[in-house]
């Protein structure tokens, strides 16, 4: 049996003369019930399915020739026929593709799409916020009438409001339409159920090696982790643009904001409301969007968190057994740093992760920086910091 994938485009007219023969010459057609809709007239047996296991099932039931299956835009494009074809095996399958809803949006547009961001809503979980973190336009594959609104509310709740943004809508059909606005208007809006997404990339702060001067950060009279100190937190951390980060007695959120330009997100948790206000005025400076801040005292404030892949605990308020433990119990396999200055939260910190199965490793930093003293410079010595990392042994 030979069975040909074919990807129909994004509306009426779109198929391939390769496509089209395909299609002339197979005696079975499974796919979406708009899809089959759509198809040029044909004497050949047509199922409504869409379900990977299902159409192998029927495909396998029919004795025939040449069958062909249908999808939507292009079939390589986030297109169910990856997951169709592992159970194609012993078949002469063949793949053809189709005009994407991304080349025909491009094309509306005008614009070149090789730059953009690619991310697909349709079906799967989206992080909007981190997409359009990357420093290019981003595409949104989207479904349904309210999907470019929902991505744009929280795009706009993490202070991306202005961020201009086109929907387009019915795309390759007469109907087709493309709605401009920002990110905020987008939000309130309802669109035709097929539809995609262009936004413009967030602004960024400049990228760099980690460990950004100190004097960048607005801090007032809030304690600060310093430059030094924080390029190695970030590198005992090794956070991945997959993993969600915990900064507990975030102070000023200057690790918080570093760690925002590496990971997913970013919760930073702090108690005192002239640091919390400072955390909000350094996310903004440095276009951490990613950065959730919270209000609050650990480990209460940690109960509703999201599961970390990396905590640090820059401040504990006398509990640190019990955020290293909820940290653990939110993640077994959670990265820890802790930074200390007294010898007793040292060893706090070590008895804390040695009784949760973790093997502690001890890093000892002490900082001199110069200071001018008429004709000479002096080093003048900062306090020195532990940094207690461990994982699990």
């Amino acid at each position: 049996m030979k069975c040909t994938l074919i990807g129909m485009g994004c509306g009426p007219g779109q198929l391939t003369a390769e496509a089209y023969a395909a299609i002339r010459d197979a005696q079975l057609i499974l796919g979406a019930r708009r899809l089959l809709h759509l198809l040029p007239e044909t004497d050949a047996k047509t199922i409504a399915e869409y379900r990977p296991r299902e159409i192998a099932a029927e495909i396998q039931a029919h004795s025939v020739e040449n069958c062909c299956v249908l999808y939507s835009g292009d079939s390589g494009f986030y297109s169910g026929a990856a997951g169709l074809l592992p159970l194609l095996e012993g078949m002469e399958v063949r793949v053809l593709p189709g005009i994407s809803s991304l080349q025909a949006f491009s094309a509306r547009l005008g614009e070149h799409w090789q730059d953009w961001n690619l991310c697909s809503a349709h079906g799967v979980a989206c992080d909007p916020i981190r997409a359009v973190m990357q420093g290019k336009k981003t595409f949104f594959l989207t479904s349904g009438a309210d999907a470019p609104g929902k991505l744009c509310k929280e795009l706009t709740e993490a202070g991306l409001g202005q961020l201009k943004v086109c929907v387009g809508e019915n795309l390759g059909s007469d109907q087709s339409n493309l709605w401009r606005g920002t990110a905020k208007e987008c939000a309130e809006q309802t669109f035709a159920p097929l539809n995609v997404m262009l936004a413009e990339a967030a602004p960024q702060y400049p990228r760099r090696t980690p460990g950004l001067p100190d004097e960048e950060f607005l801090r007032d009279k809030v304690p600060m982790t310093k430059q030094e100190v924080r390029a190695a937190i970030l590198a005992k951390l090794a956070v991945s643009p997959e993993d969600t980060c915990w900064d507990i007695g975030a102070g000023t959120g200057s690790v918080s904001a570093e760690l925002s330009l590496y990971a997913k997100s970013v919760w930073a948790v702090e108690r005192k409301p002239e640091a919390v206000e400072l955390i909000h005025k350094n996310r903004e400076k440095f276009c951490a969007w990613n950065l959730h801040v919270i209000a609050g005292t650990a480990p209460e404030a940690l109960d509703h968190l999201p599961k970390p892949d990396a905590v640090f605990i820059g401040g504990s308020s006398g509990k640190l057994d019990e955020i290293i433990h909820a940290a653990v119990q939110a993640n077994p396999e959670v990265k820890l740093c802790v930074s200390a200055i007294a010898l007793e939260t040292l060893q706090q910190a070590i008895s804390a992760l040695e009784q949760l199965g973790y093997g502690p490793e001890v890093t000892q930093i002490a900082v001199s920086r110069t200071k001018a003293a008429g004709n000479l410079h002096l080093l003048m010595a900062q306090n020195p910091v532990f940094l207690i990392t461990g994982e699990r042994a």
